[in-house]
Protein backbone atom coordinates (compact mmCIF):
# COMPACT_ATOMS: atom_id res chain seq x y z
CA UNK A 1 0.00 0.00 0.00
CA UNK A 2 2.86 2.40 0.79
CA UNK A 3 4.27 1.70 -2.66
CA UNK A 4 1.05 2.13 -4.66
CA UNK A 5 -0.63 5.08 -2.89
CA UNK A 6 1.51 7.69 -4.69
CA UNK A 7 0.39 6.27 -8.05
CA UNK A 8 -3.25 6.36 -6.96
CA UNK A 9 -2.98 10.02 -5.95
CA UNK A 10 -1.14 10.76 -9.22
CA UNK A 11 -4.12 9.43 -11.17
CA UNK A 12 -6.53 11.51 -9.10
CA UNK A 13 -4.58 14.71 -9.70
CA UNK A 14 -4.35 13.96 -13.42
CA UNK A 15 -8.13 13.60 -13.51
CA UNK A 16 -8.89 16.97 -11.90
CA UNK A 17 -7.71 19.13 -14.79
CA UNK A 18 -11.16 19.32 -16.35
CA UNK A 19 -12.83 19.63 -12.94
CA UNK A 20 -10.78 22.70 -11.97
CA UNK A 21 -11.18 24.25 -15.42
CA UNK A 22 -14.91 23.61 -15.30
CA UNK A 23 -15.22 25.15 -11.84
CA UNK A 24 -13.66 28.43 -12.94
CA UNK A 25 -15.22 28.51 -16.41
CA UNK A 26 -18.73 27.86 -15.13
CA UNK A 27 -18.44 30.52 -12.41
CA UNK A 28 -16.52 33.25 -14.23
CA UNK A 29 -17.06 32.77 -17.98
CA UNK A 30 -20.50 31.33 -18.71
CA UNK A 31 -22.56 28.28 -19.56
CA UNK A 32 -21.77 28.15 -23.29
CA UNK A 33 -17.97 28.13 -22.80
CA UNK A 34 -18.48 25.57 -20.01
CA UNK A 35 -20.43 23.36 -22.40
CA UNK A 36 -17.72 23.80 -25.05
CA UNK A 37 -15.00 22.78 -22.62
CA UNK A 38 -16.90 19.66 -21.58
CA UNK A 39 -17.49 18.73 -25.21
CA UNK A 40 -13.82 18.95 -26.25
CA UNK A 41 -12.06 17.64 -23.13
CA UNK A 42 -12.94 13.95 -23.68
CA UNK A 43 -11.30 14.18 -27.12
CA UNK A 44 -8.13 15.58 -25.53
CA UNK A 45 -8.16 12.75 -22.99
CA UNK A 46 -8.64 10.23 -25.81
CA UNK A 47 -5.45 11.47 -27.46
CA UNK A 48 -3.53 11.63 -24.19
CA UNK A 49 -4.49 8.02 -23.46
CA UNK A 50 -1.79 7.04 -25.97
CA UNK A 51 0.68 8.24 -23.33
CA UNK A 52 -0.92 5.97 -20.72
CA UNK A 53 -0.75 3.08 -23.17
CA UNK A 54 2.93 3.56 -23.96
CA UNK A 55 3.79 4.14 -20.31
CA UNK A 56 1.96 1.04 -19.09
CA UNK A 57 3.32 -1.29 -21.72
CA UNK A 58 6.75 0.32 -21.75
CA UNK A 59 7.22 0.16 -18.00
CA UNK A 60 6.38 -3.56 -18.07
CA UNK A 61 9.06 -4.16 -20.71
CA UNK A 62 11.60 -2.02 -18.86
CA UNK A 63 10.87 -3.73 -15.53
CA UNK A 64 11.18 -7.16 -17.15
CA UNK A 65 14.52 -6.20 -18.69
CA UNK A 66 15.80 -4.83 -15.40
CA UNK A 67 14.77 -8.07 -13.71
CA UNK A 68 16.80 -9.98 -16.28
CA UNK A 69 19.89 -8.04 -15.21
CA UNK A 70 20.23 -5.88 -18.33
CA UNK A 71 20.10 -2.25 -17.11
CA UNK A 72 21.65 -0.80 -20.27
CA UNK A 73 19.05 -2.48 -22.47
CA UNK A 74 16.34 -1.31 -20.06
CA UNK A 75 17.60 2.27 -20.39
CA UNK A 76 17.52 1.93 -24.17
CA UNK A 77 13.91 0.71 -24.06
CA UNK A 78 13.01 3.54 -21.71
CA UNK A 79 14.53 6.14 -24.04
CA UNK A 80 12.75 4.61 -27.01
CA UNK A 81 9.34 4.85 -25.33
CA UNK A 82 9.98 8.47 -24.33
CA UNK A 83 10.99 9.41 -27.88
CA UNK A 84 8.02 7.59 -29.41
CA UNK A 85 5.64 9.29 -26.98
CA UNK A 86 7.06 12.70 -27.82
CA UNK A 87 6.95 12.03 -31.56
CA UNK A 88 3.38 10.75 -31.51
CA UNK A 89 2.41 13.67 -29.29
CA UNK A 90 3.73 16.18 -31.81
CA UNK A 91 1.94 14.45 -34.71
CA UNK A 92 -1.38 14.16 -32.84
CA UNK A 93 -1.13 17.74 -31.59
CA UNK A 94 -0.57 19.07 -35.10
CA UNK A 95 -3.45 17.01 -36.50
CA UNK A 96 -5.74 18.02 -33.65
CA UNK A 97 -4.89 21.71 -34.08
CA UNK A 98 -5.59 21.66 -37.82
CA UNK A 99 -8.78 19.60 -37.70
CA UNK A 100 -10.23 20.98 -34.46
CA UNK A 101 -13.19 22.79 -36.13
CA UNK A 102 -14.23 19.59 -37.90
CA UNK A 103 -13.72 17.53 -34.75
CA UNK A 104 -15.87 19.91 -32.70
CA UNK A 105 -18.61 19.78 -35.33
CA UNK A 106 -18.44 15.98 -35.43
CA UNK A 107 -18.78 15.86 -31.63
CA UNK A 108 -21.96 17.90 -31.83
CA UNK A 109 -20.89 21.50 -31.27
CA UNK A 110 -23.60 23.98 -32.12
CA UNK A 111 -22.86 27.14 -34.07
CA UNK A 112 -22.93 29.09 -30.80
CA UNK A 113 -20.39 26.75 -29.18
CA UNK A 114 -18.07 26.16 -32.14
CA UNK A 115 -15.74 29.11 -31.60
CA UNK A 116 -15.27 28.29 -27.91
CA UNK A 117 -14.67 24.63 -28.74
CA UNK A 118 -11.96 25.53 -31.25
CA UNK A 119 -10.26 28.01 -28.90
CA UNK A 120 -10.17 25.63 -25.95
CA UNK A 121 -9.35 22.60 -28.08
CA UNK A 122 -6.48 24.18 -29.98
CA UNK A 123 -4.85 25.67 -26.90
CA UNK A 124 -5.03 22.44 -24.92
CA UNK A 125 -3.99 20.19 -27.80
CA UNK A 126 -0.89 22.38 -28.25
CA UNK A 127 0.34 21.01 -24.92
CA UNK A 128 -0.57 17.41 -25.84
CA UNK A 129 3.06 16.20 -26.22
CA UNK A 130 3.79 17.29 -22.64
CA UNK A 131 0.52 15.79 -21.39
CA UNK A 132 1.31 12.47 -23.05
CA UNK A 133 4.79 12.49 -21.52
CA UNK A 134 3.29 13.20 -18.11
CA UNK A 135 0.96 10.21 -18.50
CA UNK A 136 3.83 8.02 -19.66
CA UNK A 137 6.07 8.97 -16.75
CA UNK A 138 3.31 8.12 -14.28
CA UNK A 139 4.07 4.49 -15.06
CA UNK A 140 7.83 4.86 -15.34
CA UNK A 141 8.35 6.58 -11.97
CA UNK A 142 7.21 3.50 -9.98
CA UNK A 143 9.31 1.30 -12.30
CA UNK A 144 12.30 3.48 -11.47
CA UNK A 145 11.44 2.99 -7.77
CA UNK A 146 10.59 6.68 -7.44
CA UNK A 147 6.80 6.70 -6.94
CA UNK A 148 6.95 9.57 -4.44
CA UNK A 149 8.94 11.70 -6.87
CA UNK A 150 6.30 11.01 -9.51
CA UNK A 151 3.64 12.02 -7.02
CA UNK A 152 5.46 15.27 -6.23
CA UNK A 153 5.68 16.17 -9.93
CA UNK A 154 1.99 15.43 -10.52
CA UNK A 155 0.86 17.37 -7.45
CA UNK A 156 3.02 20.31 -8.54
CA UNK A 157 1.43 20.19 -12.00
CA UNK A 158 -2.06 20.01 -10.50
CA UNK A 159 -1.41 22.93 -8.16
CA UNK A 160 -0.01 24.92 -11.09
CA UNK A 161 -3.29 24.37 -12.89
CA UNK A 162 -5.34 25.50 -9.90
CA UNK A 163 -3.31 28.65 -9.29
CA UNK A 164 -3.13 29.65 -12.95
CA UNK A 165 -6.85 29.00 -13.43
CA UNK A 166 -7.52 31.47 -10.63
CA UNK A 167 -5.08 34.03 -12.02
CA UNK A 168 -6.03 33.73 -15.70
CA UNK A 169 -9.79 33.25 -15.36
CA UNK A 170 -10.86 34.87 -12.08
CA UNK A 171 -8.33 37.72 -11.89
CA UNK A 172 -7.24 38.54 -15.44
CA UNK A 173 -10.59 37.53 -16.98
CA UNK A 174 -9.06 35.75 -19.98
CA UNK A 175 -12.09 33.51 -20.20
CA UNK A 176 -12.01 30.05 -21.73
CA UNK A 177 -8.61 30.73 -23.30
CA UNK A 178 -7.21 31.43 -19.84
CA UNK A 179 -8.47 28.08 -18.57
CA UNK A 180 -6.91 26.30 -21.52
CA UNK A 181 -3.59 28.11 -21.03
CA UNK A 182 -3.57 27.18 -17.34
CA UNK A 183 -4.17 23.54 -18.18
CA UNK A 184 -1.52 23.53 -20.90
CA UNK A 185 1.13 25.17 -18.74
CA UNK A 186 0.49 22.75 -15.88
CA UNK A 187 0.84 19.84 -18.30
CA UNK A 188 4.17 21.24 -19.45
CA UNK A 189 5.28 21.20 -15.81
CA UNK A 190 4.16 17.58 -15.45
CA UNK A 191 5.78 16.48 -18.70
CA UNK A 192 9.05 18.42 -18.76
CA UNK A 193 10.24 18.03 -15.16
CA UNK A 194 10.52 14.21 -15.46
CA UNK A 195 12.50 14.62 -18.69
CA UNK A 196 14.94 16.90 -16.88
CA UNK A 197 15.23 14.42 -14.00
CA UNK A 198 15.84 11.35 -16.15
CA UNK A 199 18.17 13.19 -18.54
CA UNK A 200 20.56 13.99 -15.68
CA UNK A 201 22.57 11.63 -13.53
CA UNK A 202 20.18 10.24 -10.91
CA UNK A 203 19.80 7.44 -8.42
CA UNK A 204 17.00 5.59 -10.23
Amino acid sequence: LRFVYPSIIMMIFTSIYSVVDGLFVSNYVGKTPFAAQNLIWPFIMLLSAVGFMLGTGGSAIVAKTLGEGEPEQANAYFSLFVYVTLGLGLVLAAAGFVFMPGIATFLGATEEMLHDCVVYGRLTVAALPAFMLQNTFQSFFPTAEKPKLGLAVTVLAGCTNMVLDYVFVAVLRWGLAGAALATGMSQVVGGVLPVIYFARNNSS
